[in-house]
C-alpha cells in the first residue's frame, strides 16, 4: 500500500467537513460537536492561509483516508505542534497512521528544520500514545480535564520528540515500516 500526504485544497473542504462531523473522529476531538458549515468554512479559510500551520491530505493508494497537520510552527524556536486522524475505519489498524506520522515528522525535522515536535492525545485514545512512543516521543505532562466527553473530563497526554531522537528512531522506525510492507 502506498501512503502519502499531499497539501490541502479547497475541493477538499466539503470532505473535510463530512470527516471532522463523522462520530469515530468527533469521538478523538476535543470538541466533539457537530460543526456547522458557517463554523467549518471560517475554520477552513484561516487555516489555509495561516503561515503557522501545514495541513495535509493523507491518502492510501491515492484516495484521501484522514487528516494529517502541523500547528503553531515556530521557526524562530523551531517547534511545532501536531496531530492527525483516519477518517476511513477500514484504513485504521493498516499502518496507514503510522506511515503518515513518519512522514509528518520527515517534514518538520527536514523540510522545515525543527528541532521539537508535539502532540497531544486523550487518555481514551491508548493506541495513539503507543504509537506516538515507538517513534521516540516522551510523554511529557498530562493535562487534567483537556476535553469533556459525554459530560465527563477526559485527561490529554502531552508528548515530545526532538530531533536528535528522531535520528536515533528512524532506523528503526524506516525497518518497522518495511516490514509492513511500505515503500521506504
Amino acid at each position: 500500500m502506498a501512503v502519502a500526504l499531499r497539501p490541502v485544497v479547497a475541493d477538499d473542504s466539503p470532505r473535510l467537513l463530512a470527516w471532522r462531523n463523522s462520530p469515530d473522529v468527533r469521538a478523538f476531538m476535543y470538541t466533539d460537536h457537530v460543526i456547522a458549515p458557517d463554523e467549518h468554512a471560517r475554520w477552513f479559510a484561516a487555516a489555509v492561509i495561516d503561515p503557522t500551520r501545514r495541513y495535509w491530505i493523507i491518502e492510501a493508494d491515492g484516495q484521501g483516508v484522514g487528516l494529517a497537520n502541523l500547528y503553531d510552527i515556530d521557526t524562530a524556536d523551531r517547534r511545532a505542534t501536531w496531530a492527525y486522524y483516519i477518517a476511513d475505519p477500514s484504513q485504521r489498524g493498516r499502518g496507514v497512521g503510522a506511515m503518515a506520522e513518519f512522514q509528518v515528522i520527515e517534514q518538520a525535522f527536514g523540510a522545515l528544520g525543527l528541532a521539537r515536535l508535539a502532540c497531544e492525545v486523550l487518555e481514551t485514545n491508548p493506541a495513539v500514545i503507543k504509537l506516538h512512543k515507538r517513534f521516540g516521543f516522551v510523554e511529557t505532562t498530562r493535562l487534567v480535564g483537556r476535553a469533556t466527553k459525554d459530560g465527563q473530563p477526559v485527561d490529554a497526554i502531552g508528548l515530545e520528540l526532538t530531533a536528535d531522537a528522531w535520528a536515533e528512531a528512524e532506523p528503526a522506525m524506516t525497518e518497522r515500516l518495511r516490514g509492513m510492507g511500505f515503500p521506504l
